[in-house]
């Protein structure tokens, strides 16, 4: 008697609390912008833009999920309620509708955190740059496994991605690597992975099978759409031109289509080698090159973003905020948060919004 009265409260909480959500998402807005999408897929000339063709389809496909995962809310929410109603019956059913309002409290946190949300660049897609840091060979082998773990995060969220710079080292790894990562709120998102990444365990290339300690860096910029600017004058530019490395097909490695831009007065420098062509590549380090500006002014007005800010100097020890062992145990540990979890494999393959919704929670509080 005692779960089935818990039970009977926890629903009456989680339906105001789907209804807030409801109002929160303007589900009948989100439902109406699906359709607009799924019409212009059906227009002749869709596929004329590739490019184009495939942000409408990876934004309806977003949407129409998160409408998706509102309505099973309320669907499960009706089954709970008709499992409490057919115990008298069956008392078994009480504990598998407490077990089910346990689910629908999790999954409506982390609908509740998308809608809150609401930093100025927060809807906008991301730009995610990985340095290698000391540790040599096997700093390089961290930034890569650092890569895939994002790359596997963008495909369990339905995010788009596309490799915008990338430099290998001859031996093992990668030394840097930049990606555009394309969906909604992706900037929002992954802002709590800007920082220092530390990596222990026993070292692949150390025939002594003694533990390193290795570090890499994670950098997270708005992709910055079209309805914002910032003049940049270009005096102040430093442009260079260099055959693109690794993988991309004949044309865009005997060609100087990479572009490397330094903005000279800051020393920032941004690379992209993603495209054929020369312009391409220009105008999307262009794109990463002001949203770095961006975020030095933001860093010295100390106004609107505080996200934007970075909290580490060097990419070495004392100034990580996420700790991943490897031996002589497993654990990931994020230090800001103090969020942590012993299956390090699940991580790695990207499983991390335990992480990423601790500091979104963390944020909200204060």
């Amino acid at each position: 008697m005692i779960l089935k009265d818990k039970c009977l409260h926890e629903i009456k909480e989680l339906h105001a609390a789907i209804e807030e959500l409801g109002r929160s998402l303007d589900i009948p807005s989100l439902v109406q912008s699906v359709k607009e999408l799924d019409a212009k897929m059906l227009e002749s000339d869709f596929w004329d833009d590739n490019e184009k063709a495939q942000n409408i389809l990876r934004k309806s496909k977003h949407l129409g999920k998160k409408v998706k995962r509102y309505e099973t809310l309320k669907d499960d929410l009706e089954e709970a309620e008709l499992m409490i109603e057919m115990a008298d019956e069956e008392p078994s059913y009480i504990k598998d509708a407490d077990k089910l309002l346990e689910d629908i409290q999790a999954r409506c946190e982390e609908l509740r955190l998308e809608t809150l949300l609401s930093g100025e660049y927060d809807h906008l897609n991301a730009i995610l740059t990985i340095h290698a840091g000391s540790g040599g060979l096997d700093a390089q082998d961290w930034a890569e496994m650092l890569f895939r773990m994002y790359c596997k995060w963008c495909d369990k969220a339905d995010y788009g991605y596309k490799i915008l710079d990338l430099i290998r080292d001859t031996e093992a790894g990668v030394k840097t690597v930049s990606i555009s990562i394309t969906g909604d709120n992706a900037y929002g998102f992954l802002k709590s992975e800007k920082g220092v990444h530390r990596l222990v365990r026993i070292s692949p290339f150390d025939s002594s099978g003694k533990r390193h300690t290795s570090f890499a860096s994670v950098d997270i910029m708005p992709e910055l759409d079209d309805s914002i600017e910032i003049d940049i004058n270009p005096a102040d530019l430093k442009v260079d031109t260099f055959r693109a490395s690794g993988a991309g097909g004949q044309h865009i490695n005997t060609t100087d289509s990479a572009v490397r831009i330094t903005h000279i007065p800051t020393g920032v420098v941004v690379s992209c080698q993603s495209e054929r062509s020369q312009l391409n590549n220009r105008s999307t380090a262009m794109k990463m090159l002001m949203a770095k500006l961006i975020e030095l002014k933001e860093q010295e007005q100390k106004e609107k973003i505080e996200d934007l800010s970075g909290d580490y100097s060097q990419i070495t020890w004392g100034s990580q905020i996420r700790s991943y062992v490897f031996h002589p145990y497993n654990m990931v540990k994020d230090h800001r948060t103090n969020e942590e979890i012993g299956n390090t494999s699940s991580v790695m393959d990207g499983n991390i919004d335990l992480f990423i919704n601790a500091y979104l929670k963390q944020k909200i509080k204060l």
